[in-house]
């Protein structure tokens, strides 16, 4: 007979389940103008992001041994394998790292030292999986530009070029501070406030997008879309809190107006940022898993 196996409601999840995980609560909730399980788009869906997701986990689960790049450039190889699309490009890149921090220190005290030993070799992975990923809307830079060879420098010092214009990028030039202090902390609020998961994810998202524009839509719609996007946003914060008709109004209307041009005006990095900070959540043992409702 089989003993009982403890699994304490708290616990820190392993690496791949809660990069699996993290990345099916990401997509489940149902945040304007990205994909969730009551809204596709006409070229990838809910279910893409969930094999995607699936398929991630044993392989962030060996971020220690393969390294960082190499770790990036493996699970965009088996995301296209698994759904021949982009869903997760950013996603990995963050989480990557994170998942290379040693067992048992806090992710914001361990980051540091896994950004201080990303090598010229991580770059080239790195450059390589953005190829094969073929992610929308990356134009051409003066230097290090993704569609020519590789720079000779660190995979930091590469994304400090990209850090004033891609949030996913900034993250490795201030050692993950937005997805430590703001997404991170702001789903744990919500989640503290009593709001099932899925609000309390909404919700930080549109805080997210009422602060900083999103780099995904900064860079195929322009800057004066991207404000504008910000603004609406900030709107919605204005108009009350979860719970409250005038919130719920002024969500639906976000959504319909980030969703009135195809997906041009999905605010994927957010997405992003809200997955690796789910993942510090479950990794850190700070969400009561068991005890969450995952609904909208």
């Amino acid at each position: 007979m089989l003993g009982r196996i403890e699994n304490p409601l708290n616990a820190p999840f392993p690496i791949s389940q809660a990069a699996t995980l993290a990345c099916l609560w990401e997509v489940t909730a149902p945040k304007p103008g990205n994909v969730h399980r009551g809204a596709d788009f006409e070229d990838v869906t809910y279910l893409d992001f969930v094999q995607s997701a699936i398929v991630i986990g044993p392989i962030l689960a060996q971020s220690r041994e393969l390294g960082v790049g190499r770790t990036v450039l493996e699970a965009v190889r088996a995301t296209q394998v698994a759904v021949r699309t982009n869903t997760n490009l950013g996603t990995v890149l963050l989480l990557a790292p994170l998942a290379a921090v040693p067992e048992g220190m806090r992710l914001a005290d361990g980051i540091r030292g896994v950004l201080e030993r990303l090598t010229v070799e991580d770059t080239r992975y790195v450059y390589e999986a953005i190829r094969i990923s073929a992610a929308s809307g990356l134009g051409h830079t003066e230097t290090a530009d993704v569609f020519e060879e590789p720079p000779n420098i660190t995979l930091v010092e590469a994304m400090r070029l990209a850090a004033h214009r891609d949030l996913v990028a900034r993250q490795y030039a201030n050692h993950f501070a937005d997805v430590f202090d703001r997404l991170a902390a702001r789903i744990e609020a919500g989640v503290g406030k009593g709001w099932p998961l899925t609000t309390a994810i909404v919700h930080a998202q549109i805080e997210q997008l009422a602060a900083e524009v999103d780099s995904l839509i900064l860079r195929k719609c322009g800057p004066q879309l991207a404000e504008s996007v910000r603004a609406r946003a900030a709107v919605v914060i204005a108009a009350g809190k979860p719970g409250e008709e005038d919130y719920a109004r002024a969500v639906e209307d976000l959504d319909f107006w980030l969703r009135a041009d195809g997906h041009r005006r999905n605010p994927g990095t957010t997405a992003d940022l809200i997955a690796a900070a789910l993942f510090v959540l479950l990794r850190e043992g700070r969400l009561d898993w068991m005890d969450l409702r995952v609904r909208s």
